[in-house]
């Protein structure tokens, strides 16, 4: 078994972990929030920051790393990043000088320990594998029950996405296409990206409303729309118009995203590719200094 999958198949475990835990230096209520990360920490920071601004308790912004606005104030600055070394995050962190920071990391020993003022420390849900799974499944399940939004089964809803049969069709399709609404648009992304890195496949992703705008003229028959969450109404008629395979779920949409992830690993190895071993990937980023 690859890392990845192993660690897929772990995150039962880990999100109970999480949700049992409580961290200090989260965002309290009406804080004015910044959340920066980088690839699929930045689409759990988007998904983040849409479910606590959406239950009214603060604005919160997602950035990405390179691109956070240093003149905008805010309250706190929350910075996800399994390794605790990549480059634009620890620049970010240093640089906010004025404002409270918290990192959570699955990497003690690392620099961003020095550059923020708290760490919540996710090492328990650390990896072995480039292609990120468990670690960033596990911070927004954390996130979730701060805020207290996690579905007291979530950990149960992890088990049956771990253990449900992925569908034929999705296994042979050339193209996929991830749909998310509100919260969903970072899981849907990360989707995409978890195919992308781990089996080279052709994917993209959107919030669903954008779907009619451009996007459904590439779904086609032996192509895949996959649905994070309820659908808005009418899509659904119109994706299988296309003639496009569309999948959903009735799980929550972050244990559907354990299904992508091991139809990622399972594409990969349907390719030949060993999904511990991403092209042109690192497990992270670290530049040059000037």
């Amino acid at each position: 078994m690859s890392h990845v999958a192993a660690e897929i198949a772990s995150q039962p475990a880990c999100w109970s972990r999480a949700l049992e835990s409580r961290p200090e230096g989260l965002p309290e209520p009406g804080e004015r929030v910044a959340v920066l990360g980088c690839g699929t920490s930045l689409y759990m920071a988007q998904a983040y920051a849409e479910l606590r601004e959406g239950a009214g308790l603060g604005e919160t912004d997602a950035f990405a790393a390179s691109a956070f606005p240093e003149s905008r104030r805010y309250d706190r600055v929350l910075a996800i990043t399994r390794s605790g070394t990549t480059t634009e995050v620890i620049d970010a962190l240093r640089r906010t000088s004025q404002t409270p920071t918290t990192a959570i990391t699955g990497d003690l020993d690392t620099p961003v320990t020095a550059a923020a003022d708290t760490v919540v420390d996710l090492s328990f849900a650390d990896e072995k594998s480039v292609v990120q799974t468990r670690f960033a499944t596990t911070t927004l399940a954390l996130l979730r029950g701060h805020l207290g939004l996690a579905p007291a089964d979530l950990p149960d809803q992890a088990r049956r996405a771990v253990d449900r049969e992925l569908p034929e069709s999705a296994l042979a399709a050339e193209q996929f296409t991830f749909l998310g609404t509100g919260w969903t648009v970072g899981l849907a992304h990360e989707a995409a990206l978890k195919l992308r890195e781990a089996s080279g496949s052709w994917t993209e992703s959107y919030p669903a409303m954008e779907y009619r705008h451009g996007p459904v003229s590439i779904s086609a028959p032996g192509r895949v729309v996959w649905f994070f969450g309820e659908p808005p109404a009418g899509l659904l008629d119109q994706v299988r118009a296309t003639g496009a395979t569309v999948i959903g779920s009735d799980l929550d949409p972050l244990a559907e995203l354990i299904r992508a992830q091991r139809l990622a690993v399972a594409v990969a190895g349907a390719r030949g590719l060993d999904p511990d071993r991403p092209r042109n990937l690192t497990r992270s980023i670290i530049l040059a200094q000037p």
